[in-house]
């Protein structure tokens, strides 16, 4: 199978020709300290570098002991190096007040840095959907890259096939898995926030990835208003809709405002018509208690109005 890497390796003339420890050597010829300001940023990292618990950690961490795995670099053309792996650890050495970094300089050409890029990231406890999504696409797209080279008699499709089997098969996901993934990458980014924050479930987002942008900006906005996410089944509804041509501004309103079956003890209100009569320095967040209130008042304003009628 193209692509697939053999448990068997052939020895190489480095392999006759020096020992172990003269390999050694040379591996740690490539380590060195480099200068911060000097290594790039892998193009479209789709891994977030966050400045959470984890990350206060590894800063103590490398005050106390340093870098003790090295970050992997490749050299580019212009004499910087660019980073393969390692984005934690170089923040980390920048919140420490450590101008530089021990890198591994290895000779890599794109599509294998994409690929040990995306595999050394694998390991992270928590990895968000958008994430995921980013770095299968960049993973596959340089897999197949790497069979159209070495498998030519492979059709478009098989090749497809293969390179979907292959990466479910190293990340543990099923080859569909890997498919809605990189349906995500066609979301605008607040449906993708969305994704990430649970709003959104997998999958209504990918029937909503096949909509244009236009359509998923009037999502984006109907959900600011309504605080109201898509169910799998309207998003379907709005995906056939799309197919047709019909899905417009009032289409997305009228499906979203639809009572789902889980709000069948609910009062829908329409987001736009509410936010109308409440002062704009009032925070969507606390439109519930605004309304409430003015229940409150407009509750008592027509008690003491029957009071006065039936006097």
């Amino acid at each position: 199978m193209a692509g697939r890497k053999s448990d068997f390796t052939l020895p190489t003339l480095d392999d006759f020709f020096t020992t172990q420890e003269m390999r050694d050597e040379e591996k740690v010829a490539k380590i060195r300290d480099i200068p911060l300001t000097e290594i790039d940023e892998f193009p479209d990292h789709p891994f977030k570098v966050r400045d959470d618990e984890d990350m206060l950690n590894l800063v103590e961490s490398i005050k106390e002991r340093g870098v003790i795995t090295p970050a992997t670099v490749r050299e580019k053309e212009d004499g910087r190096f660019e980073l393969v792996s390692g984005h934690r650890r170089k923040r980390a050495c920048k919140i420490a007040g450590i101008d530089t970094l021990r890198c591994e300089v290895v000779e890599l050409s794109r599509d294998e840095a994409t690929i040990l890029m995306v595999e050394s990231n694998y390991q992270r406890s928590q990895i968000l959907p958008s994430e995921k999504a980013f770095a299968y696409k960049m993973r596959l797209d340089a897999m197949k890259r790497q069979g159209e080279r070495t498998d030519l008699t492979s059709t478009p499709l098989e090749s497809k096939y293969r390179t979907n089997e292959m990466l479910g098969t190293e990340v543990g996901e099923s080859r569909e898995q890997i498919r809605r993934y990189i349906r995500l990458t066609n979301l605008v980014p607040e449906l993708l926030e969305f994704v990430d924050e649970g709003k959104i479930k997998m999958r209504p987002a990918v029937e909503l990835s096949y909509l244009d942008e236009e359509c998923q900006r009037d999502i984006v906005d109907e959900i600011d208003m309504s605080e109201a996410t898509p169910s799998h089944a309207q998003a379907i509804r709005m995906r056939q809709f799309a197919s047709e041509g019909k899905l417009t501004t009032e289409v997305i309103q009228a499906i979203m405002g639809e009572e789902k079956p889980n709000q069948k003890e609910k009062i829908v209100l329409r987001g736009d018509r509410v936010r109308n009569l409440i002062p704009k320095n009032v925070p969507v967040s606390q439109t519930e208690d605004f309304v409430c209130k003015a229940l409150e008042h407009y509750n008592k304003f027509l008690r003491n109005r029957a009071d006065r009628d039936s006097r």
